[in-house]
């Protein structure tokens, strides 16, 4: 897709491991049309070495999607930046932020904030081989480092190599002590340093990460910054995003009932199925309704939807109209609330 015609990052929804996959975005952009989506992170490894297709493979109705890389040799950003590009990624995003044993091992996430220089070697030599933006997502310290100039100081030796878009998750990473789930929650959120970024570094597009729950808090958090990207919420309370089109980018089409979602998303199940169920490659339903469970979050109802698309027995069948047997039952209980 031409850069022309990508809606800005004003909403974006976070790269989770295990989470964002390519059904999931697939079932986030039935939700809202110009959210920006991101994949998992890829490590370069797994593109240069491993089964390319599997890692990269994106349904065309995902755009605007980024890839997000985790990675910290500049030749092998390079490398898997240029495939991204190929594959039709309209970003290529760094991972400078996760604090996972696993991928500190591996020299990169959130540990490289203490080496901004080699950050900055990996943006220049991605920008070298790509045309599309080349953004990094990053924390505002690792462990005890809590002074603001420690972010200010790696965002401008990164943005002197080039890179415009920084997204900012208002945490400190804990690298030793705490798990990834920890990291999220533990630090404090410190939203001030994000707003100063951009104070700071007019010119730069600052996205804010961490916590953002509400319509009203994006609200607040876009009269400081340029973007908000969303977690957790955007997964378990996905309907929330039905208000993005509308609201943040003027568009005036009425987003998806929770229903049409459901029903937009059988003919893409049962494509999937059919391509990859017996294919050894192990498709389930259960790999597509999963992400599907916060749909009805709030409603009346909701216990038993969810309670109907984990049923193993009815998951075995492999039927996506499962999705319709378990929304009757949400008009069920609201028939029966009124």
């Amino acid at each position: 897709m031409s850069s022309k015609l990508l809606p800005p990052r004003r909403l974006s929804v976070a790269p989770m491991m295990d989470w964002t996959d390519r059904h999931c975005r697939v079932f986030h952009r039935h939700i809202t049309r110009h959210t920006w989506l991101y994949t998992e992170m890829v490590t370069t490894g797994a593109i240069i070495h491993g089964d390319v297709p599997r890692h990269l493979d994106f349904n065309q109705i995902e755009h605007p999607i980024a890839l997000q890389l985790g990675g910290s040799e500049p030749a092998d950003l390079a490398i898997a930046a240029k495939r991204g590009q190929e594959w039709g990624y309209d970003e290529i995003n760094l991972n400078c932020g996760c604090p996972s044993e696993r991928v500190q091992k591996g020299a990169f996430g959130a540990c490289l904030m203490s080496e901004p220089a080699l950050v900055a070697d990996c943006v220049k030599a991605m920008r070298d081989v790509v045309d599309i933006d080349v953004t990094v997502k990053h924390r505002i310290g690792i462990d005890d480092v809590q002074e603001y100039a420690f972010v200010r100081d790696f965002v401008g030796q990164i943005a002197e190599a080039g890179c415009s878009t920084f997204i900012v998750h208002a945490r400190n990473a804990i690298l030793k002590g705490l798990s990834p789930k920890e990291n999220r929650e533990i630090p404090p959120l410190k939203y001030e340093y994000a707003y100063q970024l951009k104070r700071d570094f007019p010119d730069l597009e600052i996205i804010i990460n961490g916590g953002v729950k509400t319509l009203e808090e994006i609200d607040l958090h876009l009269q400081h910054c340029d973007g908000v990207m969303l977690g957790r919420e955007a997964y378990h309370n996905p309907y929330l995003m039905s208000a993005f089109d509308a609201r943040y980018y003027g568009d005036t089409n009425a987003p998806n009932s929770r229903l049409a979602v459901l029903q937009a998303m059988i003919p893409y199940i049962e494509d999937q199925l059919a391509r990859f169920g017996d294919s050894g490659k192990g498709l389930r339903l259960n790999s597509i309704t999963r992400h599907m469970l916060g749909l009805s979050f709030g409603l009346v109802g909701a216990r038993a939807f969810r309670q109907m698309l984990s049923d193993t027995k009815k998951l075995a069948s492999g039927n996506p109209q499962l999705l319709l047997e378990a929304w009757s039952r949400v008009v069920e209980h609201a028939n029966e609330a009124s």
